[in-house]
């Protein structure tokens, strides 16, 4: 099926299909470790301080903060490069393409964040956490979408990627507006100075990637020191890197694209899985699972989803305000808006931005992990029923691939 699809979509798909899987064994592991002898060892690895020191200029965190501040930062510039490509020349370039996954993809954070605050409005300490579960991990549904074949169809799987970097979007932007500490105001213009510094290299036509990333990682260090969190500086700093090059098949844009998908899938986000999945199921129970905040999120991730995505399509596509692809059925739209409850890493991160690393994140690891598995395995159910297993002809192969 991904060989329908032109070359830079397929590459997509097939890395982030094969990182998924990365990512499931990564949290599993987590959780083993978690579960075990080795849990103070788990526990002292991620406390462990690590310093960086640069004359007066010092940043001081310990190894867990590193992953979550420092790795992912290349995962969100990864995302931004997505996204700019993605308005400039693919599934989001027009109205036509993008409308369905736009309407969708709100419906899809509006009513799951409803929920939560629906659940939690008697608990005013957990309400910060309302954005948790409007997320959708893309690896792990993909990951589930690679496990059905050819039983569903490519207009699917480029739908739900659509979705989910709407959805990125959205991430981004929630987090820029109500996840931002005490401002350094000095931090702020030496970082709008980078800022305008990546900017007008774009606006130079300089190709080389090396003055955008060195350029960057001074934006980093700037944002990470003025209250913002840093990983907003590689969404901006991915948003100047040139899409066109000077001559034919020369894109910085796509070239970075095609260095950091591998990295980011198997190394940044196992990693990041492995640091932050691992909960300690001994004397959990039914009632823990009851409590407001895990509930809140579980409940958000399962019908918030589907409530959001399906019902926002289908009001849409029966005003005539969009149109939905004839080969997808009714049916194979509410499998895809359950898998996109699995929430999984874009939900912990942005729980450890509501919360931290305290009690109340332990919650949140319940709360995503049950309401993720539960939204995968029924959306895997539902589109294994609805879907026909289906020959691709044989002039949909590419030349030379």
């Amino acid at each position: 099926m991904i060989r329908q699809l032109r070359p830079a979509m397929r590459e997509f798909l097939a890395k982030e299909t094969t990182g998924g899987y990365f990512l499931f064994l990564a949290a599993i592991l987590a959780m083993v470790v978690v579960n075990s002898p080795l849990a103070g060892i788990y526990s002292g690895l991620w406390q462990t301080p690590v310093e960086v020191r640069v004359g007066a200029l010092e940043i001081a965190k310990p190894l867990f903060l590193w992953v979550n501040d420092g790795l992912m930062a290349v995962f969100f510039f990864l995302i931004g490069l997505e996204v700019k490509r993605e308005i400039i020349e693919g599934e989001l370039s027009s109205f036509d393409k993008a409308g369905l996954p736009i309407v969708a993809a709100i419906g899809g954070m509006a009513i799951p964040a409803m929920v939560f605050v629906g659940i939690n409005w008697d608990m005013p300490a957990n309400l910060t956490g309302w954005a948790i579960p409007a997320a959708t991990d893309i690896a792990f549904a993909l990951g589930v979408l690679a496990l059905l074949g050819n039983r569903v169809p490519v207009a699917l799987k480029v739908l739900l990627l659509a979705i989910a970097i709407i959805d990125d979007i959205g991430a981004i932007l929630i987090i820029a507006l109500f996840y931002t500490a005490d401002l350094s105001m000095m931090a702020l213009m030496l970082g709008a100075v980078a800022v305008v510094a990546l900017f007008l290299l774009n606006r130079l036509g300089v190709m080389r990637v090396a003055p955008y990333i060195l350029i960057a990682t001074i934006l980093w260090v700037c944002v990470l020191k003025s209250g913002v969190h840093a990983t907003l500086a590689g969404v901006v700093a991915a948003l100047a890197i040139p899409l066109r090059g000077q001559g034919e098949g020369q894109s910085p844009l796509k070239h970075l694209e095609h260095i950091l998908h591998p990295w980011v899938a198997f190394m940044v986000l196992p990693i990041f899985a492995f640091a932050n999945a691992g909960v300690d199921l001994s004397g959990i129970s039914v009632a823990d699972l009851m409590a407001p905040l895990p509930l809140g999120i579980a409940m958000g991730l399962v019908v918030g989803k589907q409530v959001g995505i399906f019902g926002f399509a289908y009001a849409a596509t029966a005003t005539g305000l969009v149109k939905k692809p004839e080969e997808i059925s009714w049916l194979q739209l509410y499998g895809l808006a359950c898998l996109a409850g699995i929430g999984f890493t874009m939900s912990l991160f942005i729980g450890t931005l509501a919360f931290g690393d305290g009690a109340q994140m332990e919650q949140v690891k319940l709360g995503v992990i049950v309401g993720s598995l539960v939204s995968g395995l029924l959306g895997y159910l539902l589109l294994r029923m609805s879907g026909q297993v289906t020959r691709e002809p044989v002039s949909a192969q590419p030349a030379g691939g």
